[in-house]
């Protein structure tokens, strides 16, 4: 090459989050932009043949991707332009840190164009090095930098894992209805606008609305759906499932709210996790893969709210013609004998119309009876029967006033109680046994064998005790649930001592199953019976 020629030069500047400590603290300042800018252009200042063209930055990017990097992209059509044809850099892991493409643009690409490479702390220059640096030292040093890219991705990946069997938030953003705590990142506290609409959507599903009647209600209402509102609040939002251009509600969006179990204040996490470090696709789990850590944060919606919602969605919920909601019985009303949902028909007659339901598997042609019953008599049997059940609920309004007296009688939390503490005692005086060996081999009360076999025991019997004391805890940590859980339940009959008709609502909270017998009789599955 000619000694004289002076080039035009691309000084190369990349950082990216790479550079930082795994726990996100402060990039290093050896590798900052300034810094990388004030030591490419003193080495300009000392290089007669070499003068700028352009300064190209990629702040923010990982040096596994080339194709990722917007002002990697710009430096190489100037290259292609011939506007370049040289490139400077701090060092090679600034340029790339994918060995095989750093040394495919290194040694193919910037030789084709006649572009001059240099990495300035690795004292490396494409126009002095010999084939000897080129075929071993820059391969080398490339090889370590993504090694060590490696090495950074198996420790954040450990350290991920970590704060998600603790059931720390670590997304980048918080779940709709749900913000970050500002004192603690891993933390998310309620949105109450937000919230409100996730109640809303919730409700309207128990009315039975459909999904996709669900969306278009909440885009009259100039409701933003969940990735709008997050940009209009400031926050650099984007996200991995395809979305239409308008950002409008779908009968996917909202059902993705109504099966989080976020909004009953669990935390699931690790749903989906990269094929490699060097790839962005990601993979979806199976779901016993998942992480899920209960009570980690306060819940907006109910789990009680929330497992009727679950089980709505198991059936057709599509709306009826005409209207915005599912047959008033949809998901509720099934055929005793071959347990298939009954489907919705209807007669017309002239001015007169009468509303029926028959077996779904009969209207199918399928192998059973019709186990026909119209609506209006069926509405009018679960009416009455509701209201039987609510009425005897009034009898427990005593006992429900008393479970929220400050000294309710816990006699079964009492008892299990009690018994763990007998089990520690127990387990305490085993232990103190086993450490009590050592001395009496010492003193010489037992010999090295019997100090061999009465360890064994005591260490067995320390394991035996560990799982049931392990085993009482957790019993009691049901009871109490179970006891909160029925009280809540409890106040649900409460708000619905006094009715005037039979909702949509008041069904699917009341009412699990309806099972109608061809002779016309009717099994109805209430949702609380065992609570009483």
């Amino acid at each position: 090459m000619n000694m004289e020629h002076v080039y035009k030069a691309a000084l190369y500047l990349r950082l990216s989050k790479d550079d930082t400590d795994i726990d996100g603290s402060l990039k290093k300042e050896s590798n900052s932009i300034g810094s990388q800018r004030n030591l490419l252009k003193a080495y300009i200042k000392k290089h007669d043949d070499v003068e700028i063209y352009g300064i190209y930055i990629d702040d923010g990017y990982s040096g596994l991707s080339f194709g990722d990097r917007p002002e990697f992209q710009r430096m190489l059509s100037d290259i292609y332009a011939k506007k370049v044809d040289c490139v400077i850099v701090k060092d090679l892991s600034r340029f790339g840190r994918d060995y095989i493409e750093t040394g495919r643009f290194i040694q193919k690409t910037f030789p084709a164009f006649n572009v001059r490479f240099i990495a300035v702390t690795d004292n490396y220059d494409s126009l002095y090095a010999d084939k000897a640096v080129s075929s071993l030292v820059v391969p080398v040093k490339n090889f370590v930098n993504d090694s060590y890219c490696r090495d950074i991705s198996v420790k954040v990946r450990a350290c991920q894992k970590v704060k998600r069997l603790e059931g720390q938030c670590i997304s980048a953003f918080a779940a709709y209805g749900y913000m970050k705590d500002p004192n603690n990142k891993n933390h998310l506290i309620i949105d109450k606008y937000a919230a409100s609409i996730v109640k809303m959507i919730f409700r309207w599903k128990m009315e039975g609305m459909s999904l996709l009647a669900v969306a278009k209600k909440l885009d009259s209402f100039g409701i933003l759906s969940p990735a709008e509102y997050k940009k209009s609040t400031g926050l650099k939002y984007s996200t991995g499932f395809k979305t239409a251009k308008t950002g409008k509600w779908s009968a996917v969006s909202v059902k993705r709210i109504l099966t989080d179990r976020v909004y009953i204040g669990d935390m699931v996490q690790g749903k989906r996790e990269k094929i490699s470090y060097k790839m962005k696709k990601r993979i979806v789990k199976p779901k016993d893969e998942w992480v899920c850590v209960k009570g980690t944060h306060e819940a907006i919606i109910s789990e009680n709210d929330f497992d009727i919602v679950q089980e709505l969605l198991m059936y057709d919920g599509r709306s009826s013609a005409g209207t915005n909601t599912a047959n008033f019985f949809c998901g509720v009303l099934f055929c005793a004998d071959c347990g298939a949902q009954m489907v919705k028909r209807i007669s017309r007659y002239k001015d007169r119309q009468k509303v029926f339901y028959i077996c779904q598997t009969k209207n199918q042609s399928g192998g059973c009876t019709r186990h026909s019953i119209m609506e209006e008599t069926l509405k009018s049997i679960v009416f009455k029967e509701i209201v039987f059940w609510t009425d005897l609920m009034a009898y427990y309004y005593d006992i429900l006033d008393f479970a929220k007296q400050p000294d309710m009688d816990y006699s079964k939390v009492f008892e299990h109680n009690v018994q763990t503490g007998v089990l520690i005692d127990e387990y305490n005086r085993y232990y103190s046994l086993k450490s009590g060996l050592l001395s009496d081999l010492k003193a010489g009360l037992v010999d090295r064998e019997e100090f061999a076999q009465f360890s064994n025991i005591y260490e067995n019997k320390c394991k035996e005790l560990e799982k049931e004391i392990k085993s009482q805890k957790e019993l009691l940590k049901s009871i109490l649930h179970n006891e909160t859980l029925a009280k809540s339940k409890l106040e649900k009959f409460r708000e619905t001592a006094e009715i005037n008709e039979l909702t949509r609502e008041l069904l699917v909270t009341m009412v699990r199953k309806i099972y109608v017998h061809e002779e016309k009789e009717i099994d109805i599955l209430f949702r609380f019976s065992n609570m009483l």
